[in-house]
């Protein structure tokens, strides 16, 4: 999204949008992002220490493949996941891990709030590890939406995405999920020994105002049959929401 609202300076340079009413929030917010997030069909809690022989039951049988694109795995020890631990919530100022369970009280997945920076009001979802009964289901996309809608009603501005340029289906879900891309970043990391591109996208918070219903809309108990298949996509649900967009 372009920025379409040109001011210029004294000097005649143009400058960008003023926002004489934009308050960073305060960081006391932050702590905020480490409540509880409930949903229908899924819940969020904080993740910690008494969540590792859970992490180790969901995901000892998880396919190598699961761990490709991620910084850690595939895991084969206690050890290993105690490691995946510590990284999850090595950085609690700034990074704020969950577990995602589901409605009936299986833990099915985790993931986090990272680089939360009050002052530009930005925040990134990551860490995103899905068991594969909870990949491309109705539970993944109810648990990114609490995470997105928490992120703009605690008054942040911008929601970020990045992942592995290479990881197909992390480039398809953040545009699924309505997530605009914005580069790749070459060479921006050394991940198990490879080198990473990193793709970004990002929600604003004038788009979550526009996006926010489709969400809502697909997740709704009328947009699925009585065998559970989805009527509506989320995809074209989000691609006509855009069309309202500048």
């Amino acid at each position: 999204m372009t920025n379409k609202t040109q001011n210029t300076n004294a000097h005649g340079q143009s400058i960008g949008e003023a926002l004489p009413e934009w308050v960073p929030p305060a960081p006391v917010q932050c702590a905020a992002l480490t409540r509880r997030l409930e949903g229908e069909h899924c819940s969020l809690e904080i993740l910690s220490e008494a969540h590792l022989p859970e992490l180790e039951r969901t995901f000892s049988t998880a396919p190598e493949s699961l761990w490709t694109y991620l910084p850690y795995g595939p895991m084969q020890t206690q050890e290993d996941y105690q490691q995946w631990l510590n990284i999850l919530c090595r950085d609690p100022e700034s990074q704020h891990p969950y577990a995602i369970r589901l409605a009936n009280g299986q833990l099915a997945g985790v993931a986090a709030f990272l680089r939360t920076n009050p002052e530009a009001g930005s925040i990134e979802i990551g860490h995103l590890c899905f068991a594969p009964s909870m990949q491309q289901s109705r539970v993944s996309t109810e648990a990114l939406y609490l995470m997105i809608e928490a992120v703009f009603l605690l008054g942040y501005r911008r929601c970020e995405w990045k992942c592995n340029a290479l990881n197909a289906p992390s480039v398809s879900a953040a545009e699924r999920l309505g997530f605009r891309y914005e580069g790749t970043f070459r060479q921006a990391q050394v991940v198990k020994g490879a080198n990473r591109d990193t793709a970004w996208f990002s929600i604003i918070d004038k788009e979550w105002t526009v996006l926010k219903p489709c969400f809502e809309r697909w997740l709704s108990n009328d947009n699925f049959n009585a065998d559970g298949q989805q009527l509506a996509r989320l995809s074209q649900l989000v691609k006509q929401a855009r069309t309202n967009l500048p």
